[in-house]
């Protein structure tokens, strides 16, 4: 005769827990991606967003030397 098989027995409160231990996980790795950047690092970043805005005022036109430009 055929033997009936039962499925295994699940503890729902540890399945639980497993599954939002991996959640946890998973929003840990984004997290460390997103903001896991060393201090040197945020310092180099701002050195070079200081150094293109300052490169860029560099190459602005003084709003003096436009208003006598267009007068003539």
């Amino acid at each position: 005769m055929m033997e009936a098989h039962m499925a295994d027995v699940i503890n729902l409160k540890r399945f639980k827990k497993r599954s939002e231990r991996e959640q946890s996980a998973k929003q840990a790795d984004a997290n460390r991606a997103r903001f896991g950047r060393t201090k040197a690092e945020r310092a180099l970043d701002e050195n070079r967003k200081d150094r293109a805005g300052n490169l860029l005022d560099q190459h602005l036109l003084d709003q003096h030397k436009l208003d006598d430009g267009d007068a003539s």
